[in-house]
């Protein structure tokens, strides 16, 4: 490995049915594609193509003969005494006393595989690496930050899902058990993240090249305090070592139960290497030996813990061998970073970079596509005659990585366009009826499920939440209240960094209000905040999600002289964006954003 640090305290070394919408107002009309629907420009722009099958296989071949070997990755002696004065310096990231767990019941955990020959001809030098995760969203996995820090998981990462078995080497090759393999076409960890420590937020998450066909696990929300009361059931998984004797990991993946304990029990034993707040404590005090413990170990670093069917944290550290006598378990708590994470698992965009872009039409009737470059936009792609639409959205909604779009036509019918992921586009028909409605909007997941939801505004001043189905379609709509009339509603994503979607909206007396998510489609949002005085008169107001990439929510706004400006977003509820910036000057040329 890299240190002698990660060394000690790492993972296991090496190792479109059409669905009627609700209410009368919307009745649903059977899809049919068009052939003058205008189709959005091809996505080609990826960071870079994915690595091949044989790529990936060698690099899990490559991970499992290091782990079978015992030559990566292996941790150095540490002390296992409990804390003095302050420290215990036993960090050890790691299930011991634990049961078989099946993929059906834990259809979202993954395998992660890291193998880097560095290029070289002898074999002295390889890294092999092994980690477990979870499947977040069918493109995003869940994992810790020690399992990312310093590595190039797109070089050198292959994915597996779909089995709870360990690849294995065979005569024939690798067999993955029934599994599927997958690249990694970025990463990104807690920006606060401290190697040193694993203070910080110890969490990560990797886009995936390929949506993954399996069932999806949420993290939970940034205000839950029930998962970690003391002795609340936690559920871990893993493929990690099963004894404190043996550098063996688990052929197929098993789970712990354990129950959640305070902060103080892990900071007695721990001391000031335990961060309330930042990190979660679980788990009976280990007995000294492998029986009577139950603990997660090497090899199980950034697999979820399980409280009420959503990941409330994430494997980080524990204590070299994992069973020494009094310790526990320590997890990233997921309540303080989910804000951060649930940015990084919504940020698809149009040219795979991870930052918000931009449609605009000009009043001739072209639609283009401008790409985000931060705080400025760069180069743009016309999608042709889109004279026939009076709105266009974009959003994955269908969780697939590729950006897609809603467009409403002129005769008020809604329809949605997704890309193939091959090299064509699937058209499908939403719903007839939607002339009645004076905006709508995709401002990510109201309703709390982890699917992007709709909300639309009539001209009667009644707002209405869709919730999403995640494939494009949208169940029977909640109402959310009357009086809305009066509002310009615009915005998409978390501008309070708690990790739940919210809603902007101006009045006529030019005040821009925040109404920040609940994360539940009954009751969607709380009280509202004022986010700007008087002066937010704009003619146009676009959100489209995080464009600086910073995984905060962003606003473009266009004034009467047609000069377009970007709102950093500040993830705060009191004070939801920076100094504006401006874009650029022309844009009154443009009659329709989205």
């Amino acid at each position: 490995m890299t240190s002698a640090q990660r060394r000690a305290r790492t993972a296991l070394p090496a190792a479109a049915a059409a669905l009627a919408l609700g209410g009368a107002l919307l009745g649903a009309a059977p899809a049919q594609a068009s052939d003058v629907t205008p189709r959005p420009a091809k996505p080609t722009a990826r960071s870079a193509e994915g690595p091949s099958e044989a790529d990936l296989l060698g690099r899990v071949e490559g991970s499992i003969a290091d782990l079978k070997d015992g030559e990566a990755d292996t941790a150095p002696e540490r002390k296992q005494e409990p804390a003095q004065d302050g420290g215990s310096g036993v960090k050890e990231s790691y299930i011991i006393g634990g049961s078989q767990a099946t993929i059906t019941e834990a259809p979202w955990m993954v395998q992660l595989h890291y193998f880097d020959d560095k290029g070289t001809a002898t074999e002295d030098d390889d890294e092999g690496f092994f980690c477990g995760g979870s499947l977040v969203a069918p493109n995003k996995v869940l994992t810790a930050a020690h399992c990312v820090y310093g590595l190039d998981w797109a070089t050198n990462g292959a994915v597996i899902a779909g089995t709870g078995e360990m690849a294995t080497a065979t005569a024939d090759g690798l067999d993955l058990h029934g599994g599927r393999i997958t690249g990694v076409e970025r990463q990104w960890m807690s920006p606060t993240y401290d190697d040193a420590s694993l203070t910080g937020g110890d969490v990560a998450v990797l886009t995936l090249f390929e949506a993954m066909p399996y069932k999806t696990l949420q993290l939970t929300q940034s205000g839950d305090t029930a998962s970690y009361k003391e002795g609340t059931s936690a559920t871990v998984y893993g493929w990690g070592r099963t004894s404190s004797t043996s550098q063996d990991g688990s052929q197929t993946l098993k789970k712990a139960v354990v129950p959640m304990r305070s902060d103080a029990s892990c900071t007695s034993y721990y001391g000031g290497e335990f961060v309330a707040g930042q990190m979660a404590c679980a788990g009976n005090p280990a007995t000294g030996q492998d029986a009577g413990t139950v603990s997660p170990c090497n090899g199980d670093s950034g697999g979820p813990l399980v409280v009420g069917g959503r990941v409330a944290g994430v494997v980080s550290w524990g204590v070299q061998d994992c069973v020494a006598s009094g310790a526990y378990s320590v997890y990233a708590k997921s309540s303080t970073y989910v804000g951060q994470v649930n940015a990084r698992i919504d940020d698809t965009d149009l040219d795979f970079d991870g930052r918000a872009d931009l449609f605009a039409r000009t009043s001739g009737g072209e639609g283009w596509q401008y790409y985000s470059r931060g705080t400025t936009l760069g180069g743009r792609v016309s999608l042709g005659d889109f004279s026939a639409y009076n709105l266009v959205r974009q959003a994955d909604l269908n969780r697939d990585g590729y950006q897609g779009y809603l467009y409403r036509t002129t005769g008020g019918v809604l329809k949605g366009i997704d890309f193939n992921g091959d090299d064509g586009y699937t058209e499908y028909t939403i719903g007839s009826g939607w002339g009645a409605m004076k905006n709508v909007l995709l401002p990510g997941d109201l309703s709390g499920d982890g699917l992007p939801d709709l909300v639309a505004q009539d001209t009667q001043g009644y707002l209405w939440l869709y919730p999403g189905l995640g494939n494009g379609r949208f169940g029977a709509r909640v109402s959310v209240g009357s009086g809305w009339g009066v509002m310009t509603i615009t915005g998409k994503g978390d501008y309070t960094g708690d990790g739940k979607a919210d809603m902007l909206a101006r009045d006529t007396s030019g005040r821009l209000w925040l109404y920040p998510g609940r994360g539940t489609a009954s009751a969607p949002f709380t009280a509202r905040v004022l986010a700007g005085t008087s002066g937010w008169n704009f003619t146009a107001y676009v959100g489209t999600g995080d464009m600086s990439g910073d995984g905060r929510a962003d606003l473009l706004v266009r004034d009467s002289a047609g000069v377009l400006w970007f709102y950093p977003g500040r993830g705060s509820a009191t004070a939801p964006f920076g100094t504006r910036v401006k874009v650029g000057s022309g844009w009154n040329a443009f009659n329709l954003f989205g």
